[in-house]
């Protein structure tokens, strides 16, 4: 099951890379993509897990970028 992000003020391509990076560390998480120029992101997980990964993804997007707003779409 994939689920799909807007992020709304990511700072540069290396910030979203690092939170690509971070996103794909979390257990659960089969795959995750952050596009910076269209600013959004994808992430793949089981969707029994989603809800879980979900929580942890968002925690992980407010550690990494504290400003940056997250919104699902």
């Amino acid at each position: 099951m994939k689920k799909k992000f807007k992020l709304n003020e990511i700072d540069c391509a290396n910030c979203a890379l690092k939170l690509e990076e971070a996103i794909r560390g979390i257990e659960g998480v089969k795959d995750a993509k952050v596009n910076y120029m269209m600013q959004k992101l994808t992430v793949e997980a089981d969707e029994a897990d989603m809800n879980d990964v979900v929580e942890k993804v968002l925690a992980a997007c407010r550690r990494q970028e504290p400003d940056m707003e997250v919104m699902e779409i």
